[in-house]
C-alpha cells in the first residue's frame, strides 16, 4: 500500500491507540511484507481473500488499492473474489466485489 499510506495511518491517531498502529506497522508492514518468500503481488491477493474471508471491508478496500500498486490487475482481483465465492460464501463475495467495484470506481473518477 506503500510508505505514504503507512504513514497516514499515524495521522490523528490517539495516544491510545497509538501502540497498536506501531505494532502493525513494524509487524505487518516490516517484518512480514518485507519477507522473501513471497512477492508483494502475490501478498495483495492473499489479503484479498482473507479479508473477504473475515468480512472486513474497510481494510479490503486499502488493500484493493495496494494490489493494484502491487500489479494485481482488476482481472486477477475478479478471480480472486471468485474463489472466496466457492470457499468463503456468496454473501462475504458479493460485498467484495461491491466494495472493489466502489474503489475502482473512484479510481478512475480520479484520472
Amino acid at each position: 500500500m506503500g510508505e505514504a499510506y503507512v504513514n497516514r495511518t499515524f495521522e490523528g491517531v490517539s495516544d491510545f491507540c497509538r501502540p497498536v498502529q506501531e505494532l502493525v506497522t513494524e509487524y505487518a508492514w516490516g517484518k512480514v511484507w518485507s519477507r522473501p518468500g513471497l512477492d508483494h503481488k502475490t501478498r495483495s491477493m492473499l489479503n484479498l481473500a482473507m479479508l473477504t474471508a473475515l468480512n472486513r471491508p474497510q481494510e479490503l478496500a486499502g488493500h484493493v488499492r495496494g494490489a493494484l500498486n502491487n500489479g494485481v490487475t482488476e482481472l486477477q482481483i475478479q478471480e480472486v473474489l471468485l474463489q472466496t465465492l466457492i470457499y468463503c460464501g456468496a454473501p462475504a463475495a458479493l460485498e467484495s466485489f461491491r466494495v472493489t467495484e466502489s474503489v475502482l470506481q473512484d479510481i478512475r473518477n480520479q484520472h
